[in-house]
């Protein structure tokens, strides 16, 4: 069974940084990619960044174009997510996914909460 577990969440200013991690675990599993998604209150889920997992190749939605950056380390098994310039739109629960085939994510993680104060 594969396992995701996020962390790096918190409590930041705005303007302000976070790095968030996603540890993959459990049987041999290679994804076709992996995305970081987040869900605020109230509103739908949105997927924010997506990375290819044997290639080359990322995305990222709008909202946060050129100031986070997805990466990974397959060595680790480890998808990271790194947050510049936060703003108080960028509050919450952020969660990792990972999928075998193009668009589908069939393996999640818990989530891990980010609070911006502005």
């Amino acid at each position: 069974q594969v396992q995701l577990v996020e962390s790096g969440g918190g409590l930041v200013q705005a303007g302000g940084s976070l790095r968030l991690a996603c540890v993959v675990s459990g049987r041999t599993f290679i994804p076709y990619s992996m995305a970081w998604f987040r869900q605020a209150p109230g509103k739908e889920r949105e997927r924010v960044a997506a990375i290819l997992w044997t290639a080359h190749g990322t995305a990222y939605s709008d909202s946060v174009k050129g100031r986070f950056t997805i990466s990974k380390d397959n060595a680790k098994s480890t998808m990271y997510l790194q947050m510049n310039n936060l703003t108080f739109e960028d509050t919450a629960v952020y969660y990792c996914a990972a999928g075998r085939a193009k668009g589908m994510y069939e393996s999640w993680g818990p989530g891990t909460r980010v609070t911006v104060s502005s």
